[in-house]
């Protein structure tokens, strides 16, 4: 049988619910969303449909108004259709996925199944969410066809935004649906999947329930302050700034306790278990618990937010005392050696050379999570390839758990494990007997039930850069970019400055990539593995420049910039550009740098230059006018001003796409770039599009003039911000900037509106950026943003 996801449906309206719902209709998939109708309904209120969806109603707009944001734009939400679960359940009959999201209790679970199966179609996927019960327990009492298509699929919160999604198969699950829903998972849903076993919690939250309530009963014994513990266990060691407990203020700390009293009683065989009812932390989470200290939501948890004389301070609690204070920055003599160690091996091992708190939390902490993972893995999962994908996905962690061991050492770690008392699992300690080394070698990991390598399965719309270099396939590299052979004709310039921020090394090396492209390749795409795509131009290298008077340099490195996007968007073969996480400034012009864009859909992109004072000076308000304000006046009796002080609000206040489909409605994408749910697919898919364009035999795009609304525009412009100063909104020089951008977007001191050459508005920019950068309060806001990393407004 074939299968497809034309129209899903989700019940409970919860916070996961929503978000699922919503993860769909971002994706373009129809959704119905039903919940309960509310109990005690008055007599008159019993016919009212409105008031039978109130609860529905009124979830949906709380997940409407989230943040971050869970709709990729407000109209996704209109392929939700909203109902309750007495009027609407034959809404599910034309469904071809029900994910159930309702209480984590087994009776309801099975009898809301009853009558799914009543009115589902045959054929149709019914998932469950949950993450506390036994899957196989949910459809029991069901036939065989409808348990041939029922599975776990667990999403992490919120399921927008988080990468993995764990599909759970019971034995009876046709292994045809576990196929689909893995395809349907990783290439329609954007996520990185795991196929679990049905066991208790399943694998990420199992493993980090037993691993987070170690390291915070650990802390809480030996003394270590909130700042300290989230000083050590962020990116340190290959976590994310959240940490330790701005993690579990994030999710909730009565979130997390309900986790943890669940998976209890449900792993009585578990001699790891007794963690998670740890003196010292059961105790401080159930009276932060009574006062519903509970993290984000509720204001404060293991930090608060307050406000000392106008500025904002974090506050951590004392553990002891249950008092908020303004904690001291935590410094560590092992901390400071290593924290500049990019490479996440090297800077642990060298970390636990160290003999101080730091060194000593992470490796007792280290030791205790391999030992678990050891221990663990065999019962929850198929491979320690789940293992590691579950933690880096779920969690956001650099590594999992055995490619750390690989990095430290697997076999002398076993021996500092087993002196420092902890048990290293029988399967680890034979399989280092055996001759195997490691857990991953030359693209093979350990499978513990054969006792050999097997290949680790690959994803082959997952080209990585990463790879690539590792495949020999450089061409040429400077310090901050490569050239590089992606195959079938195709070069690929990747950045790889820090933050990927422009300097003069990537400006040569893509006028290079350029020469090669015209000499030896057919088309060329343009991206990167980073988080960030890139966060636009070197500030410090700027601001330097700027302050020791080096104008003609500057002048020359802006112009080569300008010359590098332009070229690039009009090269004589296919340029595709590779876009994903934030791309800002300088970054939004060298994503457009190009005949198109792929785009992940967790993009983020925005001109944001006056931040620090500057305008946009890579061609950035040259594309915006092309994109925005060349449509409108190709219409005959337009009127340019509307949108024109739409572009230019978005400018002047560093407006910042939260979507690629918003980046689209702001002028960042065109409408014809494609976009990708999976970030891990966008260099495949921009490679597979450029050569689609050179199959094509697709010209270059023209040199498009730009239309320039010239003196009367400008004016209007100019006396819009002149309200904002005299409101007290704007700064004089916020008015300077502004003035600036907007003699750019209008052309200047045109009599008329008319369309100018490309460039009349790329040396406008240049000229502007130039002036601005000669402004003392200008460079007062670039010092600021680099020590600070927050805007000043001077």
């Amino acid at each position: 049988m074939t299968y497809s996801i034309r129209k899903a449906a989700v019940i409970g309206a919860g916070t996961m619910g929503g978000g699922i719902a919503a993860h769909l209709a971002n994706i373009g998939i129809p959704v119905v969303l039903l919940d309960m109708v509310p109990p005690n309904l008055s007599e008159a209120e019993k016919n009212d449909p409105k008031a039978r969806n109130r609860i529905v109603q009124s979830l949906y707009d709380r997940m409407a108004k989230a943040r971050p944001a869970n709709l990729a734009r407000k109209d996704r939400g209109d392929l939700i259709t909203l109902g309750n679960l007495e009027d609407d359940f034959e809404l599910l009959a034309d469904c071809d996925w029900i994910v159930e999201v309702i209480i984590e209790q087994l009776a309801p679970k099975q009898a809301l199944m009853e009558r799914i199966e009543a009115v589902r179609k045959p054929g149709s996927i019914i998932s469950s969410n949950t993450s506390g019960i036994p899957i196989n327990q949910i459809a029991d009492g069901r036939s065989d066809e409808f348990k041939a298509h029922f599975l776990g699929t667990h999403f992490f919160n919120p399921p927008r935004y988080l990468k993995l999604l764990e599909v759970i198969p019971t034995p009876d699950t046709a292994p045809e649906v576990v196929d689909f829903m893995v395809q349907f998972g990783r290439e329609t849903l954007g996520k990185g999947v795991v196929v679990c076993k049905d066991t208790p919690n399943f694998i990420a939250n199992r493993f980090i329930a037993i691993v987070g309530s170690y390291l915070a009963e650990y802390a809480l014994e030996n003394g270590y302050s909130i700042t300290e513990v989230d000083t050590i266990t962020g990116p340190l060691v290959g976590h994310p700034k959240t940490a330790t407990f701005r993690l579990t203020d994030l999710v909730g700390l009565d979130v997390m306790m309900h986790v943890n009293s669940n998976l209890y009683p449900a792993i009585p065989h578990d001699p790891y278990r007794d963690i998670l009812k740890g003196e010292k932390s059961t105790t401080l989470n159930e009276k932060m618990a009574a006062n519903k200290w509970l993290g984000n939501k509720t204001g404060q948890g293991f930090y608060k937010k307050v406000m000392v004389n106008g500025n904002r301070e974090f506050h951590t609690i004392n553990p002891n005392t249950l008092e908020y204070f303004n904690p001291p920055k935590a410094r560590f003599d092992s901390v400071g050696a290593v924290r500049k160690i990019e490479e996440l091996g090297e800077r642990l091992r060298k970390l636990l050379e160290f003999d101080d708190r730091a060194a000593n939390f992470v490796r007792d902490t280290t030791y205790t999570m391999l030992a678990y993972a050891a221990y663990v893995t065999p019962e929850i999962a198929y491979s320690i390839v789940d293992v590691d994908n579950a933690n880096r996905w779920g969690f956001a962690h650099e590594a999992g758990p055995f490619e750390i061991w690989d990095m430290l050492g697997v076999a002398e770690t076993i021996e500092k494990m087993e002196a420092a008392g902890h048990e290293v699992a029988d399967w680890v300690k034979e399989m280092v007997s055996s001759g195997h080394e490691s857990f991953y070698k030359d693209g093979r990991f350990y499978d513990f039930q054969t006792k050999q390598y097997s290949p680790v399965p690959i994803d082959e719309k997952n080209i990585t850069v990463a790879g690539l270099h590792e495949a020999g396939k450089e061409v040429t590299r400077n310090d901050s970019a490569s050239l590089l052979d992606m195959g079938d004709g195709v070069l690929l310039f990747e950045f790889h400055a820090k933050m990927n921020a422009i300097d003069d090394q990537i400006i040569a090396l893509g006028h290079e990539a350029l020469a090669r492209l015209d000499s030896d390749f057919d088309a060329m795409v343009i991206g990167n593995d980073a988080d960030n795509f890139c966060v636009g131009a070197n500030l410090f290298a700027v601001g330097v420049a700027a302050a020791s008077g080096m104008w003609d340099d500057l002048n020359k490195m802006i112009h080569g910039l300008q010359s590098l996007t332009f070229n690039l968007q009009h090269a004589p073969k296919p340029v595709v550009t590779a876009v994903q996480g934030m791309a800002l400034g300088g970054g939004v012009e060298m994503a457009l740098a190009g005949w198109e864009t792929v785009a992940a859909h967790e993009s983020y992109m925005g001109l944001v230059e006056v931040g620090v004072g500057l305008i946009p000076a890579g061609g950035g308000c040259k594309e915006l006018l092309r994109h925005r304000i060349n449509p409108v006046m190709k219409t005959a009796n337009a009127d340019v001003l509307p949108v024109l002080q739409d572009v230019f609000t978005q400018v002047a206040t560093a407006k910042v796409g939260e979507s690629a489909w918003q980046n689209k409605e702001l002028g960042y994408l065109r409408d014809s770039d494609m976009i990708v749910m999976n970030a891990d697919h966008r260099l495949a898919q921009a490679k597979a599009r450029a050569l689609q364009l050179v199959a094509i035999g697709a010209p270059p795009p023209e040199a498009e003039k730009i239309y320039a609304a010239g003196r009367d525009a400008l004016y209007a412009l100019k006396l819009g911000v002149q309200g904002f100063v005299w409101g007290n909104y704007a700064s004089e020089h916020d008015q300077v900037i502004s003035n600036k951008l907007a003699h750019v977007l209008t052309g200047g001191d045109l009599s008329t509106g008319t369309w100018v050459d490309p460039w009349y508005i790329l040396d406008l920019e240049r000229e502007a950026f130039l002036s601005l950068l000669g402004e003392e309060k200008t460079r007062e806001r670039m010092t600021h943003m680099l020590t600070t990393g927050k805007p000043l407004r001077n």
